[in-house]
């Protein structure tokens, strides 16, 4: 019997080099397939050094997409750096038939982009992964009305990124960017949706 695909997920480090260090040791010892980071590496476009190498010197792939404090190119910069590092905003990728695909930024931020556009953006991506077995998408920012973008005042979500959902069915959506909800699931229709936070989960498919 075929091992499951294991992940470890994390958002809004922020630029904290410690929580770095200590999330690759985490991928380390969880023996995790990948590393997915869904947006906010750094803090307002800050020092980037330190954010990815500790998961290369435990030998691990990352998927990772732009938060809404970090631009695409910034994104892109770090993806060219490393081995086996891969921007996936507004792209696709498949390892062990299980496809990934994603948007990054979000409809609210210093670097932001509308909600039909990430929808757009969503759509076009999951083309190439139309056909695995499993389908992961990452994002930055939630969907719109679940308890992860809930801040009891306003609902936080992406109505794009909902929309996404809604038609694509992904076994999961990855991502963050609500510091009051990271760590809470939610689900729509088949997909479970997870703010994965700033200490990280395991998925595994």
């Amino acid at each position: 019997m075929k091992n499951k695909f294991r992940i470890l997920a994390a958002s809004d480090v922020h630029g904290d080099k410690d929580l770095v260090k200590k999330l690759a040791e985490k991928a380390e010892k969880k023996n995790v397939d990948l590393v997915v980071l869904c947006g906010d590496m750094t803090f307002f476009e800050s020092d980037i050094e330190g954010l990815i190498g500790p998961f290369k010197k435990k030998n691990k792939k990352v998927l990772l997409v732009p938060g809404n404090h970090e631009t695409i190119a910034t994104t892109d910069f770090l993806a060219e750096l490393y081995p086996q590092t891969y921007n996936i905003h507004g792209y696709s990728i498949i390892m062990d038939d299980v496809g990934f695909f994603g948007c990054g930024s979000g409809n609210i931020g210093l670097f932001q982009i509308e909600d039909s556009e990430i929808e757009k953006i969503l759509d076009r991506a999951a083309v190439a992964v139309k056909d695995t077995k499993h389908k992961v998408m990452v994002t930055h920012i939630p969907p719109y009305n679940t308890k992860l973008d809930d801040l009891g005042w306003t609902k936080a979500g992406s109505k794009g990124v909902r929309k996404a959902i809604e038609k694509l069915q992904p076994d999961f959506c990855l991502c963050g960017h609500i510091h009051e909800t990271f760590g809470k699931k939610a689900k729509i229709g088949k997909t479970t949706v997870i703010n994965v936070g700033r200490k990280g989960k395991i998925i595994e498919i």
